[in-house]
């Protein structure tokens, strides 16, 4: 997973697209879709995409040929996903819609189009029947553990805003019986955590705390697993032992059918683990400069870039590592180089830590022209930009196996922008 495009198509993309552009690799998305199918082939174990990590119609289309179902956050995401071609409906529920809350059009959509809500406040049981609803829900449990893969994304525990503790699920049965709502899926998401063998104990201890929660609802035919397959950003040729996986999901799916005494669905979906290989930042360095050392030891040399935050924020946001290489330089002498943005905003770096510090990164002397790749940014890449600055998103290329290449999306304009003001 850790191969690198050749220097002659990415020179060729830059002078035809211009910089920075994102480029998608089919064949490397296709391979981790085949790493998911190939552990949940078992009978009752379904696979979903989590889209919040790279929602392109594109790469919707690839898991809708692939059988792999969705799970949207927001009302617009599941109106992407129909758009792309997946059906709404609950016979079965390929696109479940998770959230803490509803916002904007997010309820109507649920409602309109006959969406599985999984719902992670105990408020929103109230507010669905208020609007009149009355069909099959799924609770988003916090089941009191899980960690992200970084602490800023903490997404189970006492710290972590996801789901209705699961000391409260009881109270919450009740009120979803009373509002005549029919809890069919229970669901948690305790993160990917920073290594494999946390995530199988994880996801072990899960399925044994959903079978307690299983007496509570008798109408439960499906259990999530949530996401969490990790993808290692410094070593993606690491290979998980993934067939581990596999015989959990389906001792785990066999365990909680025999509690319930009716068979249970199985589900997990993952999101950062399909695409986060496949998409490459490509960018072109625009100066080569330096700052004198202080009495600190605080001194760096520079290579500016004309990719900032606006087109990949997790290096800004959380301290995030990417692979980065200087395109046609490989295997030439490194020095430390710090790698900055074009943006009017200090953190706009994309070598840094989690404390905020700087981290240069052992690179070939950068010059002036140069193209710069960064790495595994398939996952809450762009899906995550911004127009901070008035920036227009970058484009998104795909690249087929055979070579081709065709335009996801063309480079935003400022008219793009503008169209959405009033003056």
């Amino acid at each position: 997973m850790s191969h690198s495009h050749a220097p002659s198509l990415l020179t060729r993309l830059a002078e035809e697209y211009g910089t920075p552009f994102w480029i998608y690799d089919a064949g490397v998305l296709r391979s981790r879709i085949g790493k998911i199918k190939a552990i949940t082939d078992s009978p009752n174990v379904q696979a979903r995409f989590a889209m919040k990590a790279c929602p392109a119609t594109r790469v919707l289309k690839e898991m809708l040929a692939n059988d792999i179902w969705i799970d949207c956050v927001s009302g617009n995401e599941v109106l992407r996903a129909l758009h792309a071609g997946f059906s709404s409906g609950m016979d079965p529920a390929r696109i479940c819609f998770t959230a803490d809350v509803f916002r904007d059009n997010a309820l109507r959509v649920v409602l309109e189009n006959g969406i599985l809500p999984n719902v992670g406040s105990p408020g929103m049981i109230a507010q669905l029947a208020q609007a009149g609803y009355r069909g099959a829900v799924s609770i988003r449990v916090n089941p009191g553990f899980g960690h992200g893969h970084v602490n800023a994304c903490d997404t189970g525990g006492p710290s972590s805003k996801h789901g209705v503790w699961i000391d409260d699920i009881a109270p919450v049965a009740e009120s979803a019986k009373a509002a005549g709502l029919t809890v069919t899926m229970v669901h948690a998401h305790i993160g990917s955590g920073p290594q494999f063998q946390e995530l199988y104990d994880n996801l072990g201890q899960l399925a044994s705390e959903f079978g307690k929660l299983l007496p509570l609802f008798p109408e439960i035919h499906a259990v999530s697993l949530g996401g969490g397959i990790p993808h290692d950003y410094r070593n993606p040729d690491a290979e998980f032992p993934l067939e581990n996986l596999k015989s959990l999901f389906a001792e785990s799916q066999r365990k909680l059918s025999e509690i319930a005494g009716r068979t249970i669905h199985l589900e997990i979906e993952p999101g950062r683990f399909y695409v986060a290989p496949s998409g490459t930042l490509v960018a072109r360095v625009t100066d080569v400069k330096s700052t004198n050392t202080n009495a600190k030891g605080l001194g760096a040399k520079f290579a500016m870039i004309d990719a900032g935050f606006v087109d990949l924020v997790r290096p800004a946001m959380y301290g995030s590592w990417h692979r980065i290489e200087i395109v046609g330089k490989e295997g030439q002498p490194t020095e430390p180089i710090v790698v900055a943005g074009p943006l009017c905003e200090s953190g706009d770096v994309f070598t840094r830590d989690d404390a905020e510090l700087l981290q240069p990164r052992q690179l070939p002397t950068p010059a002036d022209g140069d193209l710069m790749t960064i790495h595994d940014g398939g996952a809450y890449g762009y899906s995550m930009a911004s127009n901070y600055n008035s920036i227009g998103r970058a484009p998104q290329l795909w690249l087929e196996e055979n070579g081709d290449v065709e335009v996801m999306s063309r480079r935003e304009t400022l008219d793009d922008i503008l169209m959405l003001e009033n003056s």
